[in-house]
Formats: C-alpha cells, structure tokens, sequence
C-alpha cells in the first residue's frame, strides 16, 4: 500500500497561490465517466501534470497532490482508475478507506487507463491552452502505468514514477522514448531495485533519456511529509520532478 489514509504530500519547494482547487466528474472517449480532482496556480501554468494513483484510486492523499503541483506553478489533474467498473466516487469525491480496490484493479486495462490518461490531457489543455505540455506523474501502479506511457502513444512530453513494478510496463519499455524518470525506494519491499534499474536499461537502449533516482534505505512510499527521516529524499524527489517539468515548459 501507498499510503495510509492520514498520508499528505510533502510541500514543494517552491509556493505560490492556488486560484482553484476540488473534484469532478471526466469523460473518456468511450463515454466513460471518471472522477478526477484539479487544481490550478494563479497565473498561466508552465507545464501540466496527470497524476496516476496507487491502487485505491482517487485517495485524499492525491487530491492533496494536485494542489502541491498548483502551489508549484503547474496545472494538475489526478484521475481515479475506477470508472468502468465502480462509477464515480461518492460524494466525497474521493474513494473512502473501505473502499474494495482489489476487485477493480484486477479489470483495468491499458486500453482503458490510457483514454482517462488521455481526457485529462484534453481537460488540462481546455484550461489551460491547447499548446501546454503535460507530464505523467506516477504512483505504484500509476508508477508502473506513468514509466509505460514513454513508450505509447498519448501526447505526453515526459513520464515520471515512483515506485513503479516493471512487470506492468511490458513491452512498452522496448518503444520507450520519452524523457522518463524513475523515482526508486532504495528499501521497496515489493520491487528490488535491480529490476528497475534494469528496466531503465532497456527504456535506454529503445532510445529513451531515463533518470534514475534511487534513495538508499527509503521504503515504498517515502514520499509522504510525515517521514521526517526522508525529508532529504522528498526534496530531492521534488527537484527532480521540477527540474523536467520545467525543462518540457521550455521546449514546449
């Protein structure tokens, strides 16, 4: 599991005023509704961010996330994987802690992930301008999904995950060829670091920039602000992500 259901964000290094921020209800191409949280900074964004979740969906800790973004000057969306099978979310707009995810997970597919992926695009671009570049950020399973995008066929300048399982990329990783970074708890229980570190071989042999980040000792969701131990990681995780959201804004 990600996060426990209290976890939050840590905060970016960089701040400035959020002008929007809650959920909603998307629709995919396939006339799919799906619940999704936004946020907004003030001002033009530079870049756009659709933020995959773990396995639970929608979580507070994700709608959480979409601010942290908005706080940093990017427009973001997180989007919940569950539409097809289990409706929108409640009127919390969020999956609650009881929520059975098992289930659901088991029948997504990449056909359907990827045209949510690709309705927060659409919704990003609608409100934003329709030459914004936007960038995959990844959690576990949307880890796995964000590192898989590099070597598909969304319009996406770069695809971020943390904690990704290789397996779920497949043989995506062999088309790989957009700017990908993986974020690596040096301590995943769940994935040795050798097999990320290998699937980031084979995403650079097919022709695709990978960063690696590995921090030693970090267990899988490390990224949380009440890991005072891995306040370092977090900030550095942050500057990662940053420095190539910043970096497609440009070239953009």
């Amino acid at each position: 599991m990600c996060h426990d259901q209290d976890s939050r964000p840590p905060a970016p290094p960089r701040t400035g005023d959020v002008v929007e921020r809650g959920t909603l209800t998307l629709s995919a191409a396939d006339g799919t509704n799906f619940s999704a949280a936004y946020a907004a900074p003030a001002g033009r964004p530079s870049a756009g961010v659709v933020i995959l979740p773990d396995v639970r969906g929608l979580h507070p800790y994700y709608v959480a996330l979409a601010e942290r973004f908005a706080e940093a000057g990017l427009a973001a969306v997180a989007l919940d994987w569950f539409g097809r099978t289990a409706g929108t979310c409640d009127a919390t707009g969020t999956r609650t802690a009881d929520f059975d995810h098992g289930p659901h997970v088991a029948r997504t597919t990449a056909a359907g992930i990827d045209a949510d992926v690709t309705a927060c695009i659409g919704y990003l671009r609608q409100r934003a301008g329709a030459g914004l570049p936007v960038v995959s950020v990844g959690f576990c399973f949307g880890g796995s999904h964000s590192w898989r995008q590099s070597g598909g066929d969304l319009d996406l300048a770069a695809c971020v995950g943390f904690y990704g399982r290789p397996p779920l990329v497949g043989d995506a990783a062999g088309r790989a060829r957009r700017p990908t970074l993986m974020i690596i708890a040096g301590a995943d229980a769940a994935t040795p670091v050798e097999d990320s570190l290998a699937l980031a071989g084979t995403m650079r042999a097919a022709g695709a920039e990978v960063e690696t980040a590995v921090y030693e000792g970090a267990p899988h969701s490390f990224f949380d602000r009440s890991y005072a131990d891995w306040s370092d990681a977090c900030a550095d995780a942050w500057r990662r992500i940053l420095a190539l959201t910043d970096r497609v804004a440009a070239t953009g």
